[in-house]
């Protein structure tokens, strides 16, 4: 056991002091601090951790260990949840319409409608589209710009 503890807090220092972006690249760091680790067995270590991988200012992703920004609920967890199933997103008038990996819709739009985007009224789920309702007088526009402030690596 001693050596599972010792590799834990490895990967967690690891992943809190470089941004780690792929299991590869962990299993070859933690193999120059002289652990050897099957992927499976580094998968169930970051998930016995909580280490989760969340987008970054610049749109790439890496592995982060979970904090008080990353507890379920928070902004950074929100925004992980709807980038984890968005596709794409498209206009008529006003009205958004989103498309989810088929079964995502749901998660997504509660994730959309708890980060409360500015000008955004609501959300109506199906499978794998979002119509996406916005207050009076709001254009697309003001709507793409809260999303991007909100939501960074959205378009």
């Amino acid at each position: 056991m001693k050596a599972r503890a010792a590799r834990l807090a490895a990967i967690r220092r690891m992943v809190t002091q470089e941004a780690v972006d792929s299991q590869e690249r962990l299993v070859a760091l933690l193999e120059v601090e002289g652990f050897t680790v099957t992927q499976a067995t580094l998968s169930r270590d970051l998930k016995h951790l909580g280490i989760g991988k969340v987008p970054g200012p610049d749109g790439t992703y890496a592995y982060t260990p979970p904090d008080a920004e990353s507890r379920p609920g928070t902004a950074a967890t929100l925004v992980q949840d709807f980038l984890r199933g968005f596709v794409s997103l498209e206009f008529s008038g006003s009205f958004a319409l989103l498309k989810t990996l088929p079964g995502h819709a749901a998660s997504v739009a509660s994730a959309l409608d708890n980060l409360r985007v500015e000008g955004i009224l609501g959300t109506v789920a199906g499978d794998d589209t979002i119509l996406v309702v916005p207050r009076d007088g709001v254009t697309r526009q003001r709507i793409q710009k809260a999303l991007r402030l909100r939501i960074p690596g959205i378009f």
